[in-house]
């Protein structure tokens, strides 16, 4: 698999294969991006213990 797709650098994560580890990235990455453009949906959305924790994280790493 390549590297980089369009001028764009792969994730290294998601060169890995490691399933467990590609879900874990897909899913903070989405949360990351519905922080940063719709934070109103996440307030009435039912969170999970993980998703609660990277959303605590994306938080944090804003400030």
């Amino acid at each position: 698999r390549p590297y980089d797709y369009r001028g764009m650098v792969v994730p290294d994560v998601l060169m890995s294969g490691h399933h467990e580890k590609i879900r874990q990235w897909r899913l903070y990455e989405s949360l990351k991006k519905t922080y940063e453009r719709r934070p109103d949906l996440l307030e009435h959305y039912q969170l999970t213990v993980e998703e609660e924790k990277m959303l605590a994280e994306i938080k944090e790493n804003k400030e």
